[in-house]
């Protein structure tokens, strides 16, 4: 895929996500009901209603969608796709349910198992996270008057190029929901070596986004998470000189439309 078509495809991303954020603020301010599915997590119409709102508009690209409120399809079909996005069109239900503003609506493309461009958008303060390797990362606020007319030239050029240098503590960030012994472990051998180190809890992709723009230093997961929840973050951190590597494979990178779509535990610096 070339630079430009790349470019084109990354807005797209961009305009899907923010029109899907407003789908789902529709519901966050108002009075909203709670479904669970077969494997007890949070489902309400607000990821229902972003879902059908990226499946239209990525639609136009004419690339297969994997999202996680979508039909899930058979390996064997899905191993037919060299190219797709991976959506999580409301990543962090448990924090919209609780209403702290921890959720982000995460697209991805993949090639070859590579994501090579993410967007991530956090509806209730407008903040936008995007990139791809030739461009890099950036981080554009009051995003969510982005116009058609636009390109991501624009964008670009209101954002901020990530990773920001900060002067700061050494800094890890955790799960908000999803605390494991194992990360509780982790956090305490890296204090040994870093004693002044602090830990931040986030929701949702937000923690991957921390340390893609500089304001933490490592995110360790050790607790289960799907490929959606991490294909578009995953990207952004890489476009930011940054990667996301298996815990158990020293030096491999998490890799995308596997048979079996649950990530093995990972690290993110």
């Amino acid at each position: 895929m070339d630079h430009i078509e790349t470019k084109v495809l990354l807005f797209d991303a961009v305009l899907a996500s923010i029109e899907a954020g407003k789908e789902i603020l529709d519901v966050y301010e108002n009075t909203f009901e709670v479904e669970y599915k077969d494997d007890n997590s949070p489902l309400t119409i607000a990821d229902k209603r972003a879902h059908r709102k990226i499946m239209q508009m990525l639609e136009e690209t004419g690339i297969p969608v994997l999202s996680e409120e979508g039909k899930q399809l058979a390996y064997e079909e899905r191993a037919k796709w060299g190219t797709l996005w991976i959506v999580d069109p409301l990543d962090g239900t448990k924090e919209f349910i609780k209403q702290n503003g921890e959720f982000t609506v995460n697209i991805a493309l993949v090639e070859k198992g590579v994501p090579v461009l993410g967007v991530i958008y956090v509806p209730v303060d407008e903040t936008l996270y995007f990139g791809c390797p030739k461009l890099g990362a950036y981080r554009v606020d009051s995003a969510a008057h982005l116009k058609e007319s636009d390109n991501i030239e624009d964008w670009v050029a209101k954002g901020m190029k990530l990773p920001e240098k900060q002067n700061r503590p050494f800094t890890m960030v955790g799960s908000r929901s999803h605390m494991s012994d194992e990360t509780a472990a982790y956090f305490d051998d890296v204090r040994r070596e870093h004693p002044e180190a602090e830990i931040i809890s986030k929701g949702s992709s937000l923690k991957i986004c921390m340390v893609a723009e500089g304001s933490a230093d490592v995110y360790p997961r050790f607790a289960p998470t799907m490929e959606w929840d991490t294909a578009a973050g995953h990207a952004i951190a890489k476009a930011a000189g940054f990667e996301v590597y298996q815990a158990k494979r020293e030096g491999e990178a998490l890799v995308y439309n596997k048979e079996d779509l649950l990530n093995p535990w990972f690290i993110v610096k």
